[in-house]
């Protein structure tokens, strides 16, 4: 018989296999063979009967519970069996906690240790008092959004908008038995989190080339109920591809990717991510995006148990609540299913789940890159390394004020034949009207009025088009 998660032999006792005993206390309970060696062969014990006296008085001493401690011979070869049942609270050996896992034997330290301890007590860290925070930190318009996403839903009664904050809170579980905010509370509501939690944001990096190659990124910061929208507002603006297609007369924009099942990821890392850690980080590469939060699944889960069906166990019990009662998420472990099926549905390749350097990491192909109209991947400087609460178009805008009016000296005799689609459509666009807007033409040909800002340029510097007079004020000339 080989040693396993519940199994483990010792060929002599030593006292330090205390903490043996107390790592299968604080795990699922298990069995300490002394006597045998690494393969479970009886090697025998001479002092068997002292041992029988000394260990369960030990065990009692030194880390309060009670194993049963049996003899067992084979070929008369005595050796002891200690029986540890699972604990209902922490054991600790000495001050330091211990947990097996696998077949080894591991020291709880830092937010490990937290995380057991919590579990231990039935609570999870997001239930724990915000200490120094006041109704003062909650932002009111977060809270509006709440309730009007909430009635939306028909999963929370109207009459708790009407209540004072201290009632709302103590309806939504939000408050602690003395009165103070939890963490839930700063995370959802607050007005500034990071203030308490300083990893409370969300990153998004554009790759090029590879890992080295960061051409610009964006931080999006503020309540993690509103930072979904904040994330898929960004994404589509600025990271993502929307290729154009009709049906009939309908023109529609789909993203590259299902946009539900994306928005499902992403609720996915905000609600089960540890804010102790460090932020989430979504990477944009030319063919894939990856996010890793940093996060652990249940004791007894594994990646496949996530992708099957399974109950619902979030990390952060009173934030999923709330994102439940949003209407934001199902409360039946139906999440990952969401977004494996939005992927299959779209005929795509389904998402890699991968648990590593601490929290899980998700990588999405994108299939649909190469189309023929996607534009370079040359980001102007002025936007790049952007900090953002609120995604607008006002940093594109300010570098469409920039945009040189001066055009070279030789103008082409006719067009070049190589123009990418885009470019094609930008210029039949300004030949119909002269005074056409970069949100008009942003609008018109379904992409973002950065990627207008940069074919315009190209084709300034090609001597096909001008800008006469001011940007706001001007208008177009074709020189071609």
């Amino acid at each position: 018989m080989n040693e396993s998660q519940n199994k483990e032999y010792k060929i002599n006792w030593r006292d330090e296999y205390l903490k043996w005993i107390a790592g299968f206390a604080n795990a699922s309970g298990g069995k300490i063979y002394i006597g045998l060696d690494d393969t479970g062969k009886a090697v025998g014990l001479t002092n068997v009967h002292k041992l029988m006296e000394d260990i369960p008085n030990k065990i009692v001493n030194y880390l309060g519970i009670i194993a049963d401690v049996n003899l067992l011979q084979t070929d008369n070869r005595p050796y002891i069996e200690i029986n540890v049942s699972p604990s209902g609270v922490p054991i600790s050996y000495k001050g330091a906690y211990h947990y097996r896992s696998g077949s080894t034997k591991q020291e709880l330290k830092g937010s490990a240790l937290q995380q057991f301890i919590l579990k231990r007590l039935g609570r999870t860290w997001d239930d724990l008092p915000c200490e120094n925070a006041t109704f003062s930190d909650i932002d009111s318009d977060a809270l509006s959004y709440f309730f009007k996403k909430a009635a939306s839903s028909k999963r929370l009664t109207t009459d708790i908008e009407k209540s004072d904050l201290k009632t709302a809170f103590e309806n939504l579980n939000l408050l602690t038995n003395g009165n103070k905010l939890k963490n839930a509370a700063l995370l959802l509501f607050g007005k500034k989190p990071s203030k308490f939690f300083p990893s409370v944001s969300f990153k998004i990096g554009r790759f090029i080339t590879g890992d080295d190659d960061l051409r610009y990124q964006d931080v999006i910061e503020g309540n993690i109920l509103q930072m979904a929208d904040k994330v898929m507002d960004i994404l589509k603006t600025k990271y993502l591809f929307s290729p154009i297609i009709y049906e009939g007369l309908q023109r529609i924009e789909k993203l590259e990717v299902p946009e539900m099942a994306l928005r499902e990821v992403i609720f996915n890392a905000i609600i089960h991510k540890d804010y102790t850690g460090a932020p989430i980080q979504l990477s944009v590469y030319n063919h894939k995006l990856i996010l890793w939060n940093e996060g652990r699944l249940p004791d007894d889960f594994t990646i496949e148990t996530l992708l099957g069906k399974h109950p619902s166990r979030p990390f952060n019990k009173n934030v999923a609540d709330i994102f439940f009662k949003a209407g934001f998420i199902e409360a039946w472990g139906r999440g990952i299913a969401k977004i494996t099926n939005g992927f299959k549905n779209e005929g795509l390749k389904i998402p890699v789940f991968e648990t590593t350097m601490g929290g899980i990491l998700v990588t999405i192909d994108r299939p649909n890159y190469n189309l023929k109209d996607r534009d370079t991947n040359d980001v102007p400087d002025d936007v790049t390394d952007n900090v953002t609460d609120n995604v607008t178009d006002k940093v594109v805008d300010k570098v469409a004020d920039k945009v040189p009016d001066k055009v070279p000296d030789k103008v082409p005799d006719k067009v070049p034949d190589n123009l990418t689609e885009n470019q094609q459509k930008i210029l039949k666009l300004v030949a119909q009207n002269k005074t056409v807007s970069m949100s008009e033409i942003a609008e018109n040909i379904g992409i973002s009025k950065r990627k207008v800002l940069d074919n315009i340029n190209k084709l300034k510097n090609r001597g096909l088009i001008e800008r006469i007079g001011s940007p706001k004020g001007g208008h177009w000339k074709i020189i071609n």
